[in-house]
């Protein structure tokens, strides 16, 4: 028999109609900024190729992504692809070569891609990255000014059509920092305006600002950045102006059902103890999957609908719930551990609550045995 005739115990399936839509949604309130879709990570582990087939015919301005093997692999989608973090040297002229919208973080990486595109007998595209805050990459804010136009004068193969940011702190929108980087950014588009540098692409946005900061995508910036966002999820911080639906479904399947006597003990240290006879079931996903860890005791999943109860700790690869309420349960039944509609439904956010993290961690964390199935 094929592997590939068997079932998957695990899988997640993505709902890429209603990826298209958060996209329209983002897009409608953003207008007349253009989305930059981010999908860094292999869409953050969800499987990049589908994503960019169904996003590029949106309207969408681009790709943004974090290193070259994620950029070429989105080149044949016929988006502009922009590598949004750093560009190492060996890495300058096989991206020039490309086509790929390259960060200048510094003045001599803005040299290696102008002397890279020279060579090329063509002009790369570049977008300044700026530290307004973030103390990551990028060129000092203090020094933006002074480099922007030392490149721009000594840089004749390039096409500087952007300049960019980020906020490290735009998920809570109590926190001034952002309004700050935003400010600042204005003062250093309107230094350099003065010997006549401006730029077609302006951003400091990405989904946290999107929702919680407007300045952010209105004049002077006219794009926005969002990766988070089109998965449905959001900060738990933060506000949540955008109506979003999430995508993505967590399925599993029942291993074994058994009645299980007052006083057994579930799981690694024995975190839970029955306090009455309780069926239970033992579901075929732990942490390996994705399952966080801080679901223990704490989490529910879906069994025919019905919320049950997560009883002793997660397993690497299988999970203990309380399914006395969930009716006729059998070996092999379907498990929502993560989706499902209406008032019992589980977000990635929800989980991230329990977690004490974000969204981006738990979408990130499905294993490599989890299988990927677009609806």
């Amino acid at each position: 028999m094929k592997r590939d005739a068997l079932q998957r115990r695990v899988w997640v399936e993505i709902d890429l109609g209603g990826l298209r839509a958060n996209y329209r949604r983002i897009a409608a309130a953003v207008k007349p900024a253009k989305v930059l879709c981010v999908l860094k990570a292999n869409a953050y582990g969800l499987g990049v190729e589908p994503y960019a087939s169904a996003l590029a015919r949106t309207g969408c301005v681009g790709f943004g992504v974090a290193e070259p093997h994620e950029a070429l692999q989105l080149l044949p989608f016929g988006k502009p692809v922009q590598i949004l973090s750093s560009v190492l040297p060996d890495e300058v002229a096989p991206m020039v070569e490309a086509g790929v919208t390259l960060p200048v973080i510094d003045v001599p990486t803005a040299k290696l891609i102008d002397a890279a595109a020279k060579r090329a007998g063509r002009r790369a595209k570049v977008h300044f990255k700026l530290d307004t805050g973030m103390g990551r990459l990028g060129i000092l804010a203090a020094d933006a000014p002074r480099v922007i136009r030392e490149v721009v004068k000594s840089c004749p193969h390039l096409d500087c059509e952007g300049i960019f940011s980020h906020c490290p702190t735009a998920y809570d929108p109590a926190d001034t920092f952002a309004d700050d980087q935003i400010a600042l950014f204005k003062a250093i588009l309107k230094d350099v305006a003065k010997d006549g540098i401006t730029f077609r692409k302006v951003h400091i946005a990405a989904s946290d600002a999107i929702n919680n900061f407007p300045a952010a995508k209105r004049a002077p910036f006219n794009i926005v950045r969002t990766g988070i966002n089109l998965h449905g999820s959001f900060d738990p911080n933060g506000r949540r102006v955008l109506k979003l639906e999430s995508v993505l479904t967590l399925k599993t399947r029942v291993a074994q059902v058994r009645l299980l006597p007052a006083g057994t003990t579930l799981g690694y240290g024995r975190t839970w103890c029955l306090a009455k006879p309780t069926k239970v079931a033992t579901i075929s996903a732990g942490y390996a999957d994705g399952l966080p860890l801080a679901l223990t005791n704490r989490g529910h999943v879906l069994i025919n609908g019905v919320p049950c109860p997560v009883i002793g700790r997660i397993s690497m690869d299988y999970t203990t719930v309380d399914a006395s309420k969930a009716g006729d349960v059998k070996p092999g039944d379907e498990v929502i551990a993560l989706g499902g509609k209406g008032k019992y439904a589980i977000t990635p956010d929800d989980w991230a609550l329990l977690k004490g993290t974000h969204a981006y961690d738990i979408i990130c964390s499905f294993g490599n045995r989890v299988e990927r199935v677009y609806r």
